[in-house]
């Protein structure tokens, strides 16, 4: 008869082979995510610019948040709102709407594809035939009709 112990002893190359199929798809996952990250970084990139700012602010953590404030005619003290849960979510909203208010577009637009599909929207912002006109905020109402 065999022992428990015997039965549960694994195959070395079952376990070799299941740990080198879990570090491939680890592997792929983190470029997969890493490429998400580049083509959001080169949409901020070009929208930072095209409002004036410094591309190079879109690979600054918090100052790219602080920067996106700005163009949106928002005060840089929101920016601690986005540590607050739930808060975060709202005021990501409110910020996506405000920039592409900034940039002619509609609230659909910036629910849609700045803050529901960001890497996509920056993109379409950065490279379109946008222009930057300025904050919704900071412009009186008879302007904006």
């Amino acid at each position: 008869m065999m022992s428990i112990s015997a039965l549960l002893l694994q195959d070395d190359a079952t376990t070799n082979a299941v740990g080198g199929a879990l570090a491939a798809m680890g592997t792929m996952m983190m470029l997969f995510w890493l490429a998400i990250v580049v083509v959001f970084i080169v949409g901020m990139w070009k929208v930072f610019e095209k409002a004036g700012q410094p591309g190079w602010a879109a690979i600054i953590p918090f100052y790219n948040a602080y920067i996106l404030l700005k163009i949106a005619g928002r005060p840089g003290w929101w920016l601690l709102l986005f540590f607050i849960p739930l808060v975060n979510i709202a005021i990501a909203i409110v910020v996506a709407i405000d920039v592409a208010k900034a940039f002619g577009q509609s609230a659909v637009f910036g629910v849609v594809l700045l803050f529901l599909l960001g890497c996509i929207g920056y993109l379409v912002l950065g490279f379109g035939n946008y222009r930057y006109v300025g904050p919704a905020v900071a412009r009186p109402a008879a302007a904006t009709a």
